[in-house]
């Protein structure tokens, strides 16, 4: 039989509680509340299995109906259910989990499936409708830029920024002579080698790398620009994809030696880490404070757009530069440093795994990325990239920084642009280097492009 007994609740009146005497049988609790809570609590990605079930049914109702539109809750509904199912593949696989493989099949699973026609036509059309009409990775990337932004210490932040040039561009430097070298040596030619495969590796992206570059090509050797993309592209994709999965590996590594990781901070200073900066002294934050913070991160955006036009500084790197000048100039209460901390986490947690999907199906074509592999291009890839990430650990570690970091901040010089920052620092789970990713990317992208295209002028010879 099972025992009563008697506890006070906090307002001091009797609460009769039942407890189980061993021996006895265990009482049967009915699956309606209980056991339907237990699969409700039960989550892939951050869906509750029933809603993922009835999503996947109704998404292929939509589809055989033909109603599959790009309109905000298809969208959504689309993206969450493949962004996240593809990422918990990746996260339940031994070994591979290790290294990244979340955000590596979140990527590029769905442009394998795009390729090979196993995601129905409609579908694809409307995730590429829907990427391109919102523009919902810029919104992605200012919500992360701002949070992380807002959430460091104002010393340690300008430290950061200026310490962060000298890794990146003594790792920049270390890869183009390495890969060009490899390159040459496995029959690929050094003129080939360094501005076909080296360059558009660190060139920024396709966005702001590859399609500038090819532009500037096509104009300076007389050759059409089509058939310069087509030769940039694949070392671009494949380059973001060793960066992605080193990336994975580094996280791995500071598991196990944790001396090595700052866990998203730069170098080493308790000041800086996000999680004890965002709530200090701001109290409990309601709603109208973090719609307010995500507001902010809107308006620094457009801010960096109307930069672009006016300087025609990429509006990122705009937003950027104003979100670090709006922390040390003390613009931003730290009530809504905290907003924008939530934000921040919001966006990492629910959007991160989506993008990632929208990417490989409208930015990610499969046939290119096949194309790369091979051998010669492979090895010189690699190399670059892993020369790029060990200077980076080695010059960041003299310079007191934390190595791991510095190494996964150079990788994002490597990456596909901001999707290749997202997909990088997902796999490396330090989404907080968002703002130095930013760094190495577009100004680490533009200077490459420029620098490169002023030497190709200069020579005048046509590739080889």
């Amino acid at each position: 039989m099972p025992s009563q007994a008697q506890a006070a609740s906090p307002e001091g009146v009797a609460i009769t509680t039942t407890a189980h005497v061993p021996g006895t049988p265990t009482p049967t609790r009915k699956f309606w509340p209980h056991g339907w809570w237990r699969l409700v609590d039960i989550q892939i990605g951050i869906i509750p299995l029933p809603v993922y079930l009835i999503v996947a049914v109704l998404l292929a109702v939509l589809t055989v109906e033909g109603e599959i539109k790009p309109d905000a809750p298809t969208m959504i509904a689309v993206l969450a259910l493949g962004g996240f199912t593809c990422a918990e593949i990746g996260k339940r696989l031994p070994l591979l989990r290790n290294i990244g493989a979340g955000a590596i099949f979140a990527t590029f699973i769905p442009s394998a499936l795009v390729y090979y026609k196993l995601i129905p036509p409609q579908i694809a059309t409307a995730i590429g409708d829907f990427t391109k009409f919102t523009n919902f990775l810029y919104l992605y990337i200012a919500a992360i830029i701002v949070g992380s932004i807002l959430g460091m210490d104002r010393a340690v932040l300008i430290k950061g920024f200026v310490k962060i040039f000298v890794p990146l561009g003594v790792g920049s430097v270390a890869a183009a002579c390495v890969g060009t070298a490899v390159g040459t040596a496995l029959g690929l030619g050094a003129h080939h080698t360094f501005f076909y495969i080296v360059v558009p590796i660190m060139a920024g992206g396709v966005g702001e790398g590859a399609i500038p570059l090819s532009i500037g090509y096509g104009a300076i050797l007389g050759v059409p620009q089509g058939d310069v993309f087509a030769q940039v592209l694949p070392p671009v994709m494949l380059g973001s994809l060793t960066a992605i999965v080193f990336a994975g590996t580094l996280n791995a590594v500071g598991k196990r030696k944790p001396h090595l990781t700052g866990e998203g901070r730069l170098q080493p200073d308790s000041e800086n880490d996000m999680a004890a900066a965002a709530p200090v002294e701001t109290g409990p934050i309601d709603p109208a404070t973090v719609a307010g913070a995500g507001l902010t991160a809107v308006t620094l955006y457009l801010l960096g757009v109307m930069c672009h036009h006016l300087t025609g500084l990429p509006a990122p790197v705009a937003m950027l530069f104003l979100a670090v000048l709006a922390k040390l100039a003390s613009a931003v209460s730290p009530r809504l440093q905290a907003g924008g901390f939530i934000v921040y986490k919001f966006v990492q947690v629910g959007m991160t795994y989506p993008l990632l999907f929208a990417i490989g199906v409208s930015m990610t074509p499969w046939d290119k990325l096949v194309a790369a592999f091979t051998v010669p291009n492979l090895i010189t890839i690699v190399s670059t990239v892993t020369t790029l990430m060990a200077t980076g650990y080695v010059v960041g570690r003299w310079l007191g920084m934390y190595p791991i970091e510095t190494a996964i901040v150079n990788a994002c010089h490597s990456g596909q642009g901001g999707t290749g920052d997202v997909a990088i620092l997902t796999a490396a789970n330090r989404m907080a280097l968002m703002p130095f990713a930013q760094i190495a990317t577009r100004i680490g992208g533009a200077l490459t492009v420029t620098g490169t295209l002023v030497v190709l002028r200069w020579l005048g010879a046509a590739p080889v």
